[in-house]
């Protein structure tokens, strides 16, 4: 594994509740924050990081991808290694971003497993297995 770990969503919440440098990062598509939703950490007094891992139609690499982590931690005032946890819709492109940016220094990048939407069911729906959604942490529709 070349990132820190995986995490569940309940203790990423719990991360992000308790440590105030901890830091959600969704790496999803600015399409699926739109028409599928985000997590909200405003009971937290945070913001989610809003910054693709891949940009949609195309699913091209975002290859400015840790100078946009970089400017972001900045822009909120988190100072060097704090932890990071990186979500997508159901923990795959998370892992990518995780490595991108431990490979680029940052020395504790979590996955979040499940990530929003989780696992698809035997019908092939999502929201109804795992992830943040099914785990019932707060979120809005984009």
């Amino acid at each position: 594994m070349s990132y820190a770990g995986d995490v569940t969503c309940k203790d990423c919440w719990d991360v992000l509740r308790d440590s105030s440098d901890a830091q959600l990062i969704d790496v999803r598509t600015a399409a699926e924050w739109a028409f599928v939703g985000l997590p909200v950490l405003k009971e937290l007094g945070k913001e989610i990081l809003l910054i693709e891992w891949q940009s949609y139609p195309t699913m091209e690499i975002n290859t400015g991808f840790v100078s946009q982590v970089s400017s972001a931690l900045e822009q909120v005032g988190a100072a060097g290694d704090v932890p990071l946890y990186t979500l997508c819709r159901s923990g795959a492109r998370s892992i990518s971003a995780a490595q991108a940016l431990t490979a680029a220094g940052y020395s504790t990048v979590y996955n979040v497993l499940g990530g929003f939407e989780g696992n698809a069911n035997e019908l092939g729906q999502r929201g109804s297995v795992s992830g943040w959604k099914y785990d019932n942490l707060p979120w809005r529709q984009g």
